[in-house]
């Protein structure tokens, strides 16, 4: 389950014009006829089933989640994120729609027609301790929020034209669904302290694979990386999930230096903060749509659907120009007034499945006590211009 971006194949969309005979894969697999494809649509049977006890067990998570915040407060004196507290860089850029994707790839307001969308975008370091050694080989996040974005919102956030969207460099969610979430976390909570312990604790259960991936991960340069969904979402009439893949021919090549012990705590940031001061990024952004709920489960995000499969198919590019990623002041604003949330967003992009019913309600108790402990209040930015320069 690790992550090795550079050999992973790239599937464009083929074309309207039906002439796609010359795209294939690595393995010489012909793309023709993928929107010929019998695909699931989102709200057919079985797509989303909730388990007894979910409820308590997302309650639980969020008070878990709570914890760990008020437990970093008494370190550092700043309440961040439960999750994913450590800022290694934020971007602003664009997201660009083509216009000539085939009719399955044009669902929803986002994809139906070609369009660009002002972005900003985080770059992360998944647990919730903001002061983690960089050194230290664990999953890294990505996430961005795209401006001037019209359509069906959710009432969360139906006040501001944005969508959210959010990634982690492992392509399966070790907290699979809410219970295990919640065994999984007070697992850490008790045993983070003891490497020797909590590998025991891991070892003793069914999913041992799954939980120990993270401590498998590449440690590489972030703008290298790739970024997986993990969990599953609408997309129109259908079901996917989604990454971001790493195109540029720059970006490809430092994916194969890694973090060395005597690189210093902060290296990450920093070769984050020379890439994007000398070069440009982009991104192919993919989605992988959802044939056999058996094979591709949404309420269980611990199994990788295999893209041999069900191929990715490109829908969209993240274009981030040259510029400063480490600004105090855009890392502040970020940290003490924003926050991104799939709940924000179409909902023609329905989050699906437990693990995004559980940020429905964990997310908005994690940024009510960090705003609460840091007395401020939580700003839903409506256009790029309101982030710092």
């Amino acid at each position: 389950m690790a992550d090795f971006s550079s050999s992973f194949s790239v599937h464009p969309a083929p074309g309207t014009n039906g002439n796609v005979k010359s795209v294939t894969d690595d393995k010489g697999q012909s793309l023709q006829d993928l929107g010929k494809r019998e695909y699931i649509r989102w709200d057919a049977k079985g797509v989303e089933n909730v388990p007894e006890g979910e409820e308590q067990d997302i309650k639980a998570v969020a008070d878990q989640i709570n914890a760990i915040q008020k437990a970093q407060w008494n370190v550092h004196r700043h309440c961040y994120s439960g999750t994913h507290a450590r800022t290694h860089g934020i971007v602003k850029g664009k997201f660009v729609v083509s216009d000539d994707l085939p009719p399955h790839l044009k669902q929803g307001e986002l994809f139906s027609k070609g369009g660009e969308y002002p972005i900003v975008a985080r770059y992360s370091t998944e647990p919730g301790d903001p002061g983690l050694d960089d050194r230290i080989p664990t999953p890294r996040g990505f996430a961005m929020k795209l401006f001037n974005v019209e359509g069906d919102m959710f009432d969360a956030g139906k006040d501001f034209p944005t969508q959210d969207i959010e990634f982690n460099s492992t392509p399966a969610l070790d907290l699979a669904n809410p219970k295990v979430t919640r065994e999984i976390i007070d697992i850490r909570m008790k045993y983070g302290d003891d490497q020797k312990e909590m590998f025991k604790q891991l070892e003793a259960r069914d999913d041992t694979e799954l939980q120990k991936a993270r401590f498998q991960v590449r440690n590489t340069h972030l703008e290298s990386t790739r970024q997986y969904s993990q969990v599953a979402y609408r997309f129109g009439d259908y079901v996917i999930k989604y990454c971001l893949v790493p195109s540029s021919e720059t970006q490809r090549k430092l994916f194969e230096e890694t973090v060395r012990p005597e690189d210093g705590s902060d290296i990450l940031h920093r070769w984050l903060q020379n890439f994007h001061a000398s070069h440009d990024a982009e991104y192919l952004f993919q989605v992988q749509l959802c044939e056999n709920l058996e094979d591709q489960p949404v309420e269980y995000a611990g199994k990788i659907w295999d893209s041999e499969k069900y191929p990715w198919q490109t829908v969209a590019t993240v274009k981030i120009p040259k510029q400063e990623s480490f600004d105090y002041e855009r890392k502040t604003f970020w940290e003490d007034h924003m926050r991104v949330d799939p709940w924000h967003g179409l909902k023609s992009l329905q989050p699906l499945g437990g693990p995004n019913r559980l940020r429905r309600v964990v997310y908005p108790a994690s940024s009510a006590l960090r705003r609460k402990m840091n007395g401020r209040k939580e700003i839903n930015v409506k256009t790029i211009d309101e982030i710092p320069n």
